[in-house]
């Protein structure tokens, strides 16, 4: 039977397109594609996210490894880069490369899990409060703030950077959260031994 952590990582899996909100309005949205999938290498839970614009899906402008964990009634997901991470773009696509990715290839960005909570059929989160996951962007460090929603159908996410100081708004969708339609499925690449390892 599936625990709330493992529908949140196969809900993960998954492929996603804004292709319908960014045709519909394209001076507003880019369109952006959306990749997870399971590293049966790594720990339990391990996902490799790959984000890029549809013109250029070959050069990922964000590459993680996510990790979703059960803390007491709360879902985590943790959020960490990769070192040298040009090494592994294209991975998601590419099994033999995904598989050379090794847990000392990783490094914790401090300040940036996301908290998260069962919504009807899906889940909803925020990065983690304190203003601590600093982004550089436009020449500036700045702060991240993002929400989440996901389910069967896609998600939903909106992320904003502000600056650490007087907390204006720096970066960010002005026109409201992206809209990501699931387009593929990759839950059945997660291991079987994964799903007793994910039991709280």
């Amino acid at each position: 039977m599936d625990t709330s952590l493992s529908r949140l990582v196969r809900l993960l899996c998954g492929g996603f397109s804004n292709q319908a909100q960014a045709f519909e309005n394209p001076p507003l949205y880019a369109h952006i594609l959306v990749k997870v999938r399971p590293l049966p290498q790594l720990e339990a839970g391990s996902l490799l996210l790959e984000q890029s614009y549809a013109i250029n899906p070959a050069a990922p402008y964000r590459i993680r490894v996510l990790r979703p964990e059960q803390q007491g009634e709360t879902l985590i997901i943790h959020n960490q880069s990769l070192v040298d991470d040009r090494r592994f773009w294209g991975a998601v696509e590419d099994e033999s490369l995904r598989r050379q990715i090794q847990a000392g290839d990783l490094r914790p960005l401090p300040g940036c899990a996301y908290v998260v909570q069962e919504n009807g059929d899906g889940f909803v989160g925020e990065v983690e409060p304190g203003c601590r996951c600093l982004v550089e962007r436009k020449g500036m460090t700045t702060y991240l703030v993002s929400r989440l929603e996901l389910d069967a159908a896609g998600m939903r996410t909106l992320d904003r950077g502000h600056d650490p100081e007087s907390h204006e708004l720096v970066w960010g969708s002005l026109a409201g959260e992206f809209e990501f339609e699931r387009v593929a499925d990759y839950s059945s690449e997660i291991p079987e031994e994964w799903l007793q390892a994910l039991r709280p």
